[in-house]
C-alpha cells in the first residue's frame, strides 16, 4: 500500500477527498504503526503501516485512496517500564485520541490490559497477547453535513432555564417516540420528545456525557453498565450507544440532526464533558488509548514513583494539564464540538481538576487562560462543577469571569431550610438573591450561579422528600457507594407512603423546592424526571442502572399530573416576571425618587427584618418584597425594565403563620399568584391583612392597582388570551397497549429522523401554545 509523508497537522484522521492523513502525537514512542481493518468483525488488521515521518513528536503519514468508513487503530512501540511511567505495548491496538467516530466498540477481555491479569507482579509484568479482535476502533468520517440555516439560539444567561437530561433515559419509555428510535439522538429529536420540552418552557438541554465512553470492567463482570457515561474513551466521538443506526459515520450525522432540530425549537444544547480523567483507570487499569500512546505525557504521575497516578477524581487517573499537548487535545475537542457539531456550551465535570497547575487549584491556570482568549470557546456557555476530590478542590465561587458554576452551597442551604433546620434564614436569603457573597467580589453577575436542588448525582426530587437514608443495594456495592449526607427528609415514613397526610406533605415540599428554585436570582437547572415525580427507590448514585430505575416513566397518575402542571405554572410565572430574571445583584438601596428599595426582607409582623432578627436561630418564616421598577436594569434598547412588584413569603415551620402584608398606595392591593399549599387563591388582599401562610409552604403575591388590572385585562382580551382555557399538554394515560409495530422496519429517509410522525393514544392532546 502506497504511503506518502503526509502532515503533522491536524491530529487524527483527516479525509480530503483523495485520501486520508493520519497524525498521532507521542513524545516518548520509538515507532508507530497504523492498523487498517476491513470490518468490525475482523480478527486482525488487514494492513499494518509504519508511520516513518515524525515532526515535533507527531508521527504522520498520508494514505491515498482511503475513504470515509475505513476502520483503524494504532500500535505504538517503546519501553515498558511502569516504574518510570512508560507503558508501551505494541501487542495492543489503541484508539486514536482524535477519533471522530467509533467504528467498533470495546469488548472486555484480559488482553485489553498491558500486563498479565493475576500475575504476582501485577502491572510490572507485561502481557504479550494480541487484542486486535476486541479493541475499540476508530472510523474515518466525511465531515460534510447540510446544516441549512441552523442558527444557535444564544439565549442570554439571565433568561436561561436548563433541563439536565440523559439521552437514553429521557425517551427510552416514551410512547410518543417510535420504538426503534427510543433512547437515541433521533429519539430526542422526535416531535413527541420536543413537545414536552416546549410545553415545559425550558430553554436549554444539558446532556449527560455523549462523548464515547467505556463501561468499567468490574461493572461489565456484574452485568451492569456505566449508564451516566462519566468514563470517557473518545473526546471527539459521539457515543455509539445513542445512535439508532449503529456505529461509524451515521452516529455523527444523527447527532448533528438532533442539534439542528433542537435549535429549530429554540433549545440550546449544552454537553456535560469529562476532561479530568479517562476510562483507563489507575496503574491496574486497561491499556486502551492514551496509556499505551504516551503514558508520561498524558497523565499526572506521582513524583518520584511514576508507576502510580495522581488521582484528584476518584476514578484512578487525572489528565496532565501541565502538558501542552494535553491542553491541545482538550481545546481541539471543545472547538470541534462547537464548530462541527454546533453545540452551545459545556458543563465541565470536576472542573477543579482541570485548574491544578502543580497541586493546588489555580484559577489563573493555563486552562482558563486558553479558554478566555479563544475566539470560539469564549463565546459559548461555560459551566463548572467547581470541585474535585483532591485537597482544596472545593472551589465554589472561585472561578473567573466568563464562567458559571454549579452552586452546591445553594443546593445544601435550600434543602436545609425546607427540612426545617435552624440557623438557615440568613444564608437562605443570600442564596435567593443570587449568592452575591460568592460571585460579586470579582465582577460576576447573579447568573454565575447555576442554582439546583437536585441533579443526576444524588437523590431525585421525589426521593429527597421520601428517604432519610440512601438505598443503593441495586448497585451491588453493599450500599457503600453514594454520599451519605443528603439533607433529605422523608416526612415521617421511609420510602413509599400510604398515609394521605404524608403524601400531601411530600407533594407540598416538592412544590416548595421547585418554586424556590425558579424564583431565585441566578440560572435554574431542573433535573429531567423531577417534573414527573420520578423515583429511583432511594438510590442516590444510580450511575450503573440502565433500566426502569433511571428511565423516565411517561405514564402519570393523577397526582403526578397535578405536579407536572404546577411545574409548568411556576415556569410561566418566572418567564412573565422581569424582577425574577435580573442581570444585576440587588443593592438594597432606595430607588431614585421613590421611597422603596429593590429588595426588602420582612418578618411575619410585616416589619423589615433587623440584624437581631437575622441572628435568631429559630427564624423559619420570612418575606421578600421585590420592587418591579428596576432603575438599574435596561433592555436591549436602553429603556428601563418595569415589571410587577412581587412579595414572596416562605414558611418552613410546621405551623400556619398569618403573615401581615406590607403597606402600599391607596389604590393598590396584593393579588396572590401562587401558593404551594392552596390552589384556591383569594383574589385580593390589602395592607395589614394577614395572609394565611400554611405550614411548610410558600406564596407569591403581586402588587396591583385597579387601573393596572383593567389595562391588563383589556390587553389580554385584545390578544385573545382570556377566553382560551389553558389545557394540559398531557392527560393521564390509561393502561392501553401502544400501536402495534410493523414486522419490517419502514423505509425512512435519513433526513426525516428528526421529526417522525408518531401515532399517539387518543387521550393525548396537543397543548395549546399560549404565551405567558
Amino acid at each position: 500500500m502506497q504511503v506518502w509523508p503526509g502532515k503533522p497537522s491536524p491530529l487524527g484522521a483527516t479525509w480530503d477527498g483523495r485520501g486520508v492523513n493520519f497524525a498521532l502525537f507521542s513524545e516518548h514512542a520509538s515507532a508507530v504503526e497504523l492498523c487498517l481493518f476491513d470490518s468490525p468483525t475482523a480478527q486482525r488488521e488487514s494492513a499494518r503501516i509504519r508511520l516513518t515521518e515524525q515532526t515535533d513528536f507527531v508521527f504522520h503519514g498520508y494514505v491515498p485512496g482511503l475513504k470515509p468508513g475505513q476502520l483503524y487503530g494504532y500500535r505504538v512501540h517503546g519501553p515498558y517500564n511502569p516504574k518510570q511511567g512508560q507503558r508501551f505495548n505494541p501487542t495492543k491496538v489503541l484508539l486514536d485520541p482524535y477519533a471522530k467516530a467509533i467504528g467498533r466498540d470495546l469488548t472486555w477481555c484480559d488482553e485489553d490490559f498491558g500486563y498479565k491479569i493475576g500475575d504476582p507482579a501485577a502491572d510490572l509484568s507485561r502481557d504479550e497477547r494480541d487484542n486486535a479482535s476486541k479493541a475499540a476502533l476508530a472510523t474515518v468520517i466525511d465531515p460534510a453535513f447540510h446544516w441549512g440555516n441552523d442558527c444557535p439560539p444564544r439565549t442570554p444567561w439571565h433568561e436561561t432555564l436548563i433541563y439536565e437530561m440523559h439521552v437514553k433515559g429521557y425517551s427510552q419509555r416514551s410512547p410518543w417516540v417510535p420504538r426503534e428510535l427510543r433512547g437515541t439522538y433521533a429519539g430526542l429529536a422526535c416531535e413527541g420528545s420536543l413537545r414536552h420540552l416546549r410545553s415545559l418552557g425550558v430553554t436549554a438541554v444539558e446532556l449527560l456525557p455523549v462523548h464515547h465512553h467505556a463501561d468499567e470492567r468490574f461493572l461489565a463482570d456484574q452485568g451492569l453498565v456505566n449508564f451516566w457515561g462519566y468514563n470517557t474513551l473518545g473526546f471527539l466521538a459521539p457515543d455509539v450507544r445513542f445512535s439508532s443506526r449503529g456505529a461509524g459515520q451515521s452516529s455523527v450525522n444523527e447527532f448533528k440532526r438532533m442539534v439542528r432540530t433542537l435549535h429549530r425549537n429554540g433549545l440550546e444544547v449544552i454537553l456535560d464533558v469529562v476532561y479530568n480523567h479517562t476510562a483507563e483507570g489507575n496503574h491496574l487499569g486497561p491499556t486502551l488509548s492514551l496509556k499505551g500512546i504516551d503514558n508520561q505525557s498524558y497523565y499526572r504521575l506521582v513524583h518520584g514513583n511514576q508507576r502510580y497516578y495522581m488521582d484528584y477524581t476518584g476514578c484512578g487517573n487525572t489528565l496532565n494539564m501541565l502538558s501542552p499537548r494535553v491542553l491541545q487535545l482538550i481545546m481541539d475537542s471543545l472547538r470541534y464540538w462547537v464548530l462541527e457539531m454546533h453545540v452551545d456550551g459545556f458543563r465541565f465535570d470536576l472542573a477543579s481538576a482541570l485548574a491544578r497547575e502543580l497541586h493546588a487549584v489555580d484559577k489563573l491556570g493555563a486552562f482558563f487562560d486558553i479558554i478566555h482568549q479563544d475566539p470560539v470557546l469564549s463565546q459559548v456557555k461555560l459551566i463548572a462543577e467547581p470541585w474535585d476530590l483532591g485537597e482544596g478542590g472545593y472551589q465554589v465561587g472561585n472561578f473567573p469571569v466568563l464562567w458559571t458554576e454549579w452552586n452546591g452551597k445553594y443546593r445544601d442551604c435550600v434543602r436545609r431550610f425546607w427540612k426545617g433546620d435552624g440557623h438557615t434564614a440568613n444564608e437562605f436569603a443570600t442564596r435567593l438573591c443570587g449568592s452575591s457573597d460568592l460571585y460579586e467580589h470579582n465582577g460576576r453577575r447573579p447568573y454565575a450561579s447555576i442554582n439546583f436542588v437536585t441533579c443526576h448525582d444524588g437523590f431525585v426530587l421525589e426521593d429527597l422528600v421520601s428517604y432519610n437514608q440512601k438505598h443503593n443495594e441495586a448497585n451491588r456495592q453493599n450500599n457503600q457507594d453514594g454520599d451519605g449526607h443528603n439533607n433529605s427528609w422523608n416526612c415521617g415514613t421511609e420510602g413509599p407512603a400510604s398515609d394521605p397526610k404524608i403524601r400531601e406533605l411530600r407533594e407540598r415540599q416538592k412544590r416548595n423546592f421547585i418554586a424556590t428554585l425558579l424564583f431565585s436570582q441566578g440560572v435554574a437547572m431542573l433535573r429531567s424526571g423531577d417534573e414527573f415525580s420520578q423515583s429511583q427507590l432511594g438510590n442516590n448514585n444510580a450511575y450503573c442502572q440502565d433500566n426502569e430505575i433511571t428511565w423516565i416513566n411517561w405514564r402519570l397518575d393523577e397526582q403526578q399530573q397535578a405536579f407536572l402542571q404546577f411545574v409548568r405554572k411556576a415556569i410561566r410565572l418566572w418567564k412573565s416576571q422581569p424582577v425574577l430574571r435580573r442581570r444585576k445583584f440587588f443593592q438594597g438601596r432606595a430607588i431614585r425618587g421613590v421611597n422603596v428599595r429593590d429588595v426588602v426582607w420582612m418578618t411575619p409582623q410585616g416589619l423589615e427584618m433587623t440584624d437581631d432578627d437575622w441572628s435568631k436561630h429559630y427564624v423559619r418564616c420570612l418575606g421578600m418584597r421585590l420592587e418591579g421598577r428596576m432603575a438599574d436594569e435596561i433592555d436591549g434598547r436602553g429603556a428601563p425594565i418595569v415589571g410587577d412588584t412581587l412579595l414572596l413569603l416562605f414558611n418552613s415551620h410546621h405551623e400556619k403563620i398569618p403573615f401581615k402584608l406590607p403597606g402600599h398606595e391607596a389604590d393598590q392591593y396584593w393579588e396572590p399568584l401562587l401558593d404551594t399549599a392552596d390552589s384556591h387563591l383569594s383574589r385580593r388582599m390589602t395592607a395589614g391583612d394577614g395572609y394565611p401562610l400554611q405550614g411548610r409552604s410558600m406564596a407569591v403575591l403581586r402588587l396591583q392597582s385597579a387601573w393596572t388590572r383593567k389595562a391588563r385585562d383589556l390587553w389580554d382580551r385584545l390578544r385573545g388570551k382570556s377566553p382560551i382555557p389553558i389545557q394540559p399538554a398531557y392527560q393521564p394515560i390509561p393502561p392501553t397497549p401502544l400501536p402495534v409495530e410493523p414486522e419490517t422496519e419502514p423505509e425512512t429517509d435519513e433526513e426525516e429522523l428528526e421529526t417522525p410522525e408518531v401515532e399517539e393514544p387518543e387521550t393525548v392532546k396537543e397543548p395549546l401554545r399560549v404565551e405567558s
